[in-house]
């Protein structure tokens, strides 16, 4: 007797249609690209062949002397001089060789040796009259190593899902430094909107990569899109009440100067950067919350939604702890410095919660975290009753 199988809902597709899900990334990369050429068009360059300061790469040919010795106050750091003979191997003067002098303190240490590639600095004041300075190490060949070595483990590990998120995590990468920074910088556009817009861009395309279009990944979409706009929307009116703005930040000053020569707008960067940042912890609670909730589904398909929305919820309690806990330390350990700075000199209570900088912080990183945490019944709920809608359900 002929066994029928009837076909399985999109819901209970492991991972959608293929071509439903290749013709989205398709779709999403050609918007990328369209918004990428327009981003940078018409964008002025310097000319980095003509007069002014350009960064090159120089190896040491030789130590010719060194006057350097370890200074016990300061760690025993090396402080004094370096002669070097350096040969230029990048930029117009490449195959060139010079004499640079290198002067080593307790912040602006580079200890040259023999056969060693440093950064330095190609001031050139007119057609072939230039001079030569050591600006640090060259550290671009280590640095893509470890990002190389990074892309090893991840596909190690993850196999086919590893090279998955490398590619979604490259996507969101450029997105952010190739589409968002130029939109903000060359065109203009108001940053909180156009970050957002971003966010949801880049969730939506990470979430089709890794699992398709199938209902538990726009579940997480929607969810993190929700999660970023609760956040974003609390910091804003906390930011009112506080009186907070992207003028309070540390790097106002450079950025105005920046933004006469652009339609750049300040105000609104200091949202932009909490956007950004809690993007990455609400994906994460939103897919393991979403990704648990149609196992459940699929497991026992009688679930109501009342009950699979309390699943959500009992799951996602047990995650938001925890992911509120990144969001906040990784805000902690960067201000790290500051903080050991404030209880060295005895910063009072008063000067403490009232200083920009500390207010920025808290905000920055109790905003995230309210975000991850709103992000659970908005995931819980979407994932509970979207599958009951076509073309999802039965």
């Amino acid at each position: 007797m002929k066994t029928e199988h009837p076909d399985k809902s999109f819901a209970q597709r492991p991972n959608g249609d293929p071509r439903v899900q290749y013709a989205a990334i398709a779709l999403s990369l050609m918007v990328f690209l369209a918004l990428f050429f327009y981003a940078r068009q018409g964008r002025s360059v310097y000319d980095r062949d003509g007069i002014g300061i350009t960064y090159e790469t120089a190896r040491v040919l030789s130590v010719l002397a060194d006057s350097t010795e370890e200074d016990p106050s300061a760690e025993n750091v090396l402080r004094g001089s370096q002669e070097l003979e350096l040969e230029i191997l990048t930029g117009q003067y490449a195959g060139q060789t010079i004499q640079v002098t290198n002067y080593l303190s307790a912040f602006y240490n580079v200890d040259a040796k023999e056969g060693s590639k440093l950064a330095v600095s190609i001031n050139t004041v007119e057609e072939g009259v230039y001079s030569v300075s050591v600006y640090n190490y060259s550290r671009d060949l280590w640095i893509w190593g470890f990002a190389g070595l990074f892309a090893l483990v991840l596909f190690a590990v993850g196999g086919k899902q590893g090279l998955k998120a490398l590619l979604s995590l490259g996507i969101t990468v450029f997105c952010v430094m190739f589409l968002l920074v130029p939109l903000l910088v060359q065109r203009g556009w108001p940053p909180i909107p156009t970050t957002l817009a971003i966010v949801a861009y880049t969730s939506f395309i990470t979430f089709v990569i890794l699992g398709g279009i199938q209902a538990k990944t726009i579940a997480a979409a929607l969810g993190t899109f929700g999660g970023v706009l609760l956040a974003g929307f609390l910091a804003w009116g906390a930011c009112r009440i506080v009186h907070i703005s992207g003028m309070n930040m540390d790097e106002a000053e450079s950025l105005l100067l920046t933004a006469v020569d652009n339609g750049l707008k300040i105000r609104g960067l200091y949202i932009c950067s909490i956007l950004i940042a809690s993007e990455g912890a609400v994906m994460d609670i939103a897919m393991s919350i979403s990704s648990a909730v149609s196992e459940l589904r699929a497991v026992n398909p009688t679930l109501a939604p009342q009950q699979l929305f309390r699943s959500g919820m009992n799951i996602g309690r047990d995650a938001m702890g925890t992911m509120a806990n990144t969001l906040v330390l990784a805000y902690a350990g960067t201000s790290l410095n500051m903080m050991i700075f404030m209880y060295a000199y005895d910063v009072s209570y008063i000067q403490l919660l009232n200083t920009d900088f500390v207010a920025i912080e808290v905000i920055r990183g109790l905003a995230g975290s309210i975000g991850i945490v709103l992000t659970v019944p908005v995931v819980a709920a979407v994932s509970a009753w979207l599958p009951r809608l076509r073309p999802f359900g039965d």
